[in-house]
């Protein structure tokens, strides 16, 4: 069983160019960005999390509150992860009440990941609303959740895999399809 990689969906410039369109995007369905919070699932989520705050910063002058979701404890398939999962810091230095909140995420696939990340939010507080940023929906949802805001969109298969590469976390910065072979 390998995965090999099949095709490059973006580059580092195509990432950056839907992570603007995301931030304006945002800024215009909340009409403006009173109130509003980004909170970066952990891993790639948090960089991507970062990227939007900065171009929010750009278009807005506004510095945006940045929180990180670790969300091991929240997984439904957490006995299958590992023996003893790692778990990480969740750092949201603000209250969520009342917050307009944006999470943020590289790939909504089944939905469960998010799933957990808003019981893992609830948890700490109760925002005015909650919305989804993910840099690519490839499909196959298993729960009825859905994206607000998308860099792209890919259908994929399920023998397939989208890896998001994101500087700060790995040494390249590109989004591509990895297809399981026998």
């Amino acid at each position: 069983m390998t995965w090999i990689e099949k095709t490059q969906i973006m580059d580092a410039d195509g990432i950056r160019r839907a992570l603007v369109r995301i931030a304006h995007e945002i800024i215009e369905k909340n009409k403006g960005v009173k109130n509003l919070a980004l909170v970066g699932i952990r891993r790639r989520g948090v960089p991507l999390a970062q990227r939007i705050a900065e171009q929010i910063k750009k278009i807005e002058d506004v510095d945006i509150p940045i929180g990180i979701l670790d969300i091991t404890l929240y997984r439904d398939d957490i006995s299958t992860l590992a023996h003893q999962p790692v778990i990480h810091r969740t750092e949201i230095p603000f209250p969520l009440a009342g917050k307009k909140i944006v999470l943020v995420d590289d790939v909504l696939y089944t939905g469960r990941t998010v799933r957990a990340a808003l019981d893992a939010l609830v948890d700490m507080g109760r925002p005015e609303f909650i919305q989804l940023a993910v840099l690519v929906d490839r499909g196959h949802r298993e729960l009825p959740i859905r994206a607000d805001y998308v860099g792209k969109n890919v259908p994929t298969s399920k023998r397939e895999m989208v890896s998001v590469m994101v500087k700060g976390i790995d040494q390249d910065e590109r989004v591509f399809i990895r297809e399981f072979t026998d």
